[in-house]
């Protein structure tokens, strides 16, 4: 009986030493990218490296409250996803550590800190997606530019994202802000509103609409008026002419990583050109930010995009400021 007992407790110290060593193999992710593509995203980089990953889905502001409420006993390696104006956040609350990886001398100084506290992995332009079908019964062409949303047939037709709610909404009013001024560019979200049937709490909900028809035309970032179109629904993607904001999302090695070597392993990775061909590989219609890398059929060249040259960290420094700006002027004054 006696060594019966002993068995058991050899096997359970067995089986409590291989769950620790599977743990310590273990790269632990908060994963702000989407759910679908994360999984893709980590699975070809755990076949391309042998290190096994286990994420859990935050948006970005669970995300930074659950970082910052486990800073003294952190609970995982790396924040991945997220536009790099939240990582930029995540510095300046020190819950990040600095990393700059070999592969990021590649990168153009608008996708990395220079600190190397976050580089950007993939990048998406803010651009329009308009119903083509609601289009012809309305009589009136896709928009080109922010003006055209004022033009009288948009009236009620546009979905737009809530900045409160959504970092892609900020994008918009952080982009705005920098292509018109900060006075004139709150007067235009002023003027827009009576095109805006409703602003969204998902970044991703204005595509949905427009597919549909809910809505003429959809404001976010274009990975999933790229899948729509793919999957035959009638939409067209324009830019307005005056410019657009981007989101780069980024990468961040929380401060106090239990696993910080393999966190190193998946930023190297995520921006070398393997890690940026499985960006399009999977399907994902993210923008590379290798210039070298795969590009998806359908995308157009980053040059083509008139795109400003949007600055994270002054986003990021500024963000709850013009927010609450845009909560008091512009939505309160809706309609």
């Amino acid at each position: 009986m006696k060594m019966r007992w002993m068995l058991c407790g050899l096997l359970a110290l067995g089986l409590l030493v291989a769950g620790a060593a599977h743990a310590q193999d273990s790269l632990v992710v908060y994963s702000s990218v989407d759910e679908e593509n994360a999984k893709k995203l980590l699975d070809d980089f755990t076949k391309a490296t042998g290190v096994k990953v286990r994420f859990t889905f935050l948006s970005s502001g669970p995300a930074v409250a659950r970082i910052e409420a486990e800073k003294n006993n952190p609970q995982a390696d790396v924040w991945y996803g997220a536009p790099s104006e939240n990582h930029v956040v995540l510095k300046e609350k020190g819950l990040s550590q600095p990393y700059v990886s070999p592969v990021a001398k590649d990168l153009a100084a608008k996708f990395k800190d220079a600190e190397g506290y976050w580089t950007s992995f993939y990048m998406n332009p803010l651009g329009f997606a308009s119903n083509l079908n609601t289009l012809k019964q309305k009589g009136v062409e896709a928009p080109t530019s922010w003006a055209d949303l004022l033009k009288p047939e948009f009236k009620a037709q546009v979905q737009t994202p809530s900045p409160q709610t959504s970092g892609t909404g900020y994008n918009m009013v952080a982009a705005l802000v920098t292509i018109m001024g900060e006075e004139k560019a709150f007067e235009y979200l002023k003027k827009l509103n009576p095109s805006i049937q409703t602003y969204t709490q998902s970044g991703t909900a204005p595509s949905k609409s427009a597919a549909i028809g809910q809505a003429a035309v959809g404001i976010q970032f274009t990975p999933a008026f790229l899948q729509l179109m793919e999957e035959g629904y009638p939409l067209k993607i324009t830019f307005p002419k005056e410019g657009v904001g981007f989101e780069a999302p980024a990468i961040s090695i929380l401060k106090g990583a239990p696993h910080p070597e393999l966190a190193k392993k998946l930023v190297d990775w995520s921006i070398s050109i393997p890690g940026q061909n499985a960006l399009t590989d999977a399907k994902t219609f993210f923008f590379p930010v290798q210039a070298k890398a795969k590009l998806a059929k359908g995308l157009p060249a980053f040059g083509d995009i008139p795109a400003i040259n949007y600055d994270a960290v002054w986003a990021g420094n500024e963000k709850k400021r013009l927010v609450d700006r845009w909560i008091n002027e512009v939505l309160r004054a809706q309609k």
